[in-house]
């Protein structure tokens, strides 16, 4: 722990962030995240515009009774109105009356925006910044000034650009935040105006502010940091309009870890990972497995090659450990695996191999034969436990089907009416059960679960949580084989299991068979085994 500070960390998650596509928080839910990001330790927390619509308001309002102990909340707004006096101006007051200890202003710094956007004199411009940094600082808030569309201005008209965000100092703004806002600039170009700028005003702290555009936001943030600038706004995950914005997650773990430019506790860092989901989660957005830092597969290996090389040393194809950041390393099983991927998952998955390599070769080439026929066992770890412990020899069925007919129908009252009728047979014993369903395979699983629970009660347990079907060779149309993968969860685990046929009936039906054996074999069900 350190009280060492070198990078604030300022999140616009709350407004910027809600500025992408299908994301929208309540203002409860904004609060929630508020509360989260401050015990993490981030700086400054923007709220909203509470200007601009109710939700932010009521938010704001929440946000009156919490009492944050790192973060600084913040209330964004844009500079006053054009020809009308500071006081009398509306956007201004609602920051106000906000009541939070930080305020950001934005006002522009393209001349284009100010001629043809806003259609005013540039000297009109010019003052709306200034006496609004005044106003706001004479009313006692440290005021962050975002000097909007600041790289293309620069690039078009230096000099205007550059007068604007000397306004805005010589106003009083505690920060002059430089902003991409269109997400176009390159990292060089980037470095050598943020470097100009810091000779321009040599003791105003300087913050970036960076769109996706280009792919470059997290790479512009960091070249900005190493050019001189002390804050960072971005979102959680990229969230934002367009292409989203800067990502705060990656830009803090390379800050800290690669450049030693500290920004949060080291605790907070290794909730990173827990952070990127709990953000997914509230915005209701799938997380993405291939995120820097805190994706599921960032710190998973599927070559041969490389799951051998990291039982050695995971650093040969880990740029950090995984841990730092609150992640973990996986390892998958498929075609292109060698007997360290499957030794590997093995002991993950608690299975004996033995000391005998033969074991590991015949699980290997048994899993590219299935993957060549369309099975994908990176995304089933369920199927691929009970494949291993068939070979090994240490699974037996829990149930043999005899046989199985679905119905389905489409009548006037009812759009799709399915039945199953199965028969199984348990030990010695034979069960012959139907049962109904909204389509085929959720027939045929009511159906299975129906036989099934009087010998195993513990089915119950057990919820399908997705359920997915994918055409393997388009080309072939309606005759085309398909892979159908099964998540499905109990009280303590969730599993994936995975079927392959030309049939979507049969094909779900190997998945779901796989579901119930995978949970019989993990709670230890051991009686009633066939030929017992």
């Amino acid at each position: 722990m350190t009280d060492r500070t070198d990078v604030l960390i300022y999140d616009t998650t709350l407004r910027d962030g809600t500025q992408g596509e299908k994301i929208n928080f309540s203002a409860e839910e904004k609060v929630r995240i508020a509360q989260r990001l401050d015990e993490m330790g981030f700086h400054y927390i923007e709220g909203g515009w509470p200007g601009s619509n109710p939700k932010d308001m009521r938010f704001f309002e929440l946000g009156k009774h919490i009492p944050f102990k790192n973060a600084r909340l913040t209330a964004f707004g844009s500079t006053r109105r054009p020809n009308i006096k500071v006081e009398n101006c509306a956007n201004i007051q609602t920051l106000l009356a906000a009541e939070t200890p930080a305020v950001t202003i934005f006002g522009k710094s393209w001349d284009l925006h100010v001629t043809d956007i806003l259609t005013i004199p540039l000297e009109e411009n010019l003052a709306m910044i200034h006496e609004s940094i005044a106003y706001l600082k004479a009313n006692g808030k440290e005021v962050i000034y975002d000097a909007e569309h600041f790289f293309d201005g620069y690039k078009k008209n230096r000099f205007y650009a550059l007068q604007t965000i000397e306004t805005a100092w010589k106003a009083g703004a505690d920060f002059i935040v430089l902003c991409d806002t269109n997400g176009g600039t390159i990292p060089h170009e980037l470095t050598v105006i943020v470097e100009y700028v810091r000779s321009f005003l040599p003791d105003a702290p300087l913050g970036i502010h960076v769109h996706n555009d280009g792919d470059l936001a997290v790479a512009n943030s960091i070249a900005a940091v190493s050019a001189g600038a002390t804050m960072v706004q971005g979102t959680i995950n990229g969230y934002g309009e367009r292409c989203g914005n800067a990502d705060l997650i990656p830009i803090i773990a390379n800050l800290q870890l690669k450049m030693n430019r500290w920004c949060l506790p080291d605790n907070s860092i290794r909730q990173l990972t827990n952070l990127s989901y709990y953000i997914s989660d509230v915005a209701n957005i799938p997380p993405q497995n291939s995120r820097p830092f805190v994706g599921r597969s960032a710190f998973t290996h599927k070559g041969g090659v490389h799951v051998s090389a990291i039982l050695k040393n995971p650093a040969a194809y880990e740029h950090i450990r995984p841990e730092l950041v609150g992640n973990e390393q996986r390892v998958l099983v498929s075609d292109l695996s060698g007997k360290s991927n499957i030794e590997y998952k093995a002991r993950e998955l608690g299975i004996d191999l033995g000391t005998e390599d033969a074991i590991s070769t015949l699980i290997v080439q048994k899993i590219k034969i299935m993957e060549d026929e369309g099975y994908q066992f990176d995304a089933a770890d369920g199927s691929l436990s009970l494949l291993i412990k068939k070979i090994t020899g240490e699974f037996k069925e829990p149930f043999v089907l005899e046989c199985f007919h679905v119905i389905n129908a489409k009548t006037k009252n009812n759009p799709s009416l399915s039945q199953a009728t199965i028969k199984i047979v348990v030990g010695n014993e034979e069960e012959l059960t139907a049962a109904e369903g909204n389509g085929p395979v959720n027939a045929l699983d009511n159906a299975l679960r129906k036989a099934l629970v009087k010998f195993y009660p513990q089915i119950s347990e057990v919820h399908l949580v997705d359920f997915k079907v994918r055409t393997l060779e388009g080309a072939d149309g309606t005759a085309a084989k398909v892979r159908v993968l099964l998540d499905s969860k109990d009280n303590e685990d969730v599993w994936s299991t995975i079927g392959v046929s030309t049939n979507v009936i049969e094909a779900s039906w190997h998945a779901l068979v796989d579901s119930i054996q995978y949970k019989l074999c993990k709670d230890k069900i051991n009686k009633h085994h066939v030929g017992e």
